[in-house]
């Protein structure tokens, strides 16, 4: 599989301690509960201090990347205040912290409980966000590893629902902050999702299962658009109803790729995917040239 660079727009750290700060300042504003007698207010004044001493606790030591220490204190405080003016923050912490601590399963978990408590809440959308990063980040330890025996064993389920998960984040939050970075990564996993597609083609193609490569090809075509790997794709698909004696298929699967995926350079076809000309004479030449007939080489 090719080494797709991608960059983020933004670290999700970087991030983090933006929402941890927007946090901080709008807690420093809230106000205390009112038409309540003095002993409850007493004791719901005690309560908030000892959350918000677990709370900060907890942060500091997120801040401080002591992930082991934040992972304790966020719990502590989910388990002793769970609907505190600190728990929805805390909750969304935790979350990052157990992705820091490599931990998706709980972040996942973590974030999913997050989203159902508090679907309005101001940050929903760097939940959503968060989830398909550490779906993301799961999902692309699965792609790579490929079971010598048959590519097809593999389950590229984590890409695909990261893919939806970003494109999920797009459609309910076009304008947030985090859509254009999610845009980036759906190209990244549409690209890896395609070259999976791909290498499993190319699989089928070399064991002679021609009509499983044929379908594998097609289903590129028709959901991977624009991903990088499209040529060699076509390609495949061609050869595999040759393979099958298709050949009306074949040829317009060519001129597809002759009209598509051609250098440019006096409409010569690229040659690294396109088959070459095997075209004997010059009227048969001039007959591929004008793509009203295609010479296939024996």
């Amino acid at each position: 599989m090719k080494d797709y660079t991608f960059t983020p727009q933004r670290s999700i750290w970087q991030v983090l301690l933006m929402l941890i700060l927007i946090a901080s300042i709008s807690g420093c504003s809230s106000l205390w509960p009112f038409g309540k007698d003095d002993e409850e207010k007493d004791s719901e004044i005690a309560a908030d201090e000892s959350a918000a001493k677990i709370y900060n606790a907890a942060n500091k030591a997120l801040v401080n990347r002591e992930i082991d220490v934040a992972v304790e204190q966020y719990q502590l405080l989910e388990t002793r205040y769970p609907f505190g003016r600190y728990a929805q923050q805390g909750l969304l912490e935790l979350a990052y912290a157990y992705h820091a601590a490599n931990k998706p399963d709980r972040a996942l978990a973590t974030i999913n409980r997050f989203i159902k408590l508090n679907p309005q809440h101001p940050s929903i959308d760097y939940a959503y966000y968060m989830k398909g990063l550490t779906t993301f980040d799961k999902g692309k330890s699965l792609i790579h590893v490929i079971v010598k025996r048959d590519p097809s064993n593999n389950d590229p389920t984590y890409v695909r629902e990261a893919f939806d998960i970003f494109k999920l984040l797009i459609e309910k939050y076009p304008d947030s902050e985090y859509a254009e970075d999610a845009k980036y990564r759906m190209i990244y996993l549409r690209n890896e999702l395609a070259e999976y597609e791909l290498k499993v083609a190319k699989f089928y193609m070399q064991r002679g299962a021609y009509v499983a490569s044929a379908n594998r090809a097609k289903y590129i075509m028709e959901n991977y658009q624009g991903a990088e790997i499209m040529p060699e794709a076509v390609y495949i698909l061609e050869q595999a109803y040759l393979a099958l004696e298709l050949n009306d298929l074949a040829y317009d699967t060519h001129r597809v790729y002759a009209q598509n995926y051609q250098t440019g350079k006096d409409g010569v076809i690229d040659e690294k995917f396109a088959n070459k000309s095997c075209a004997e004479s010059l009227w048969g030449k001039a007959l591929e040239k004008l793509r009203l007939r295609t010479y296939y080489c024996n």
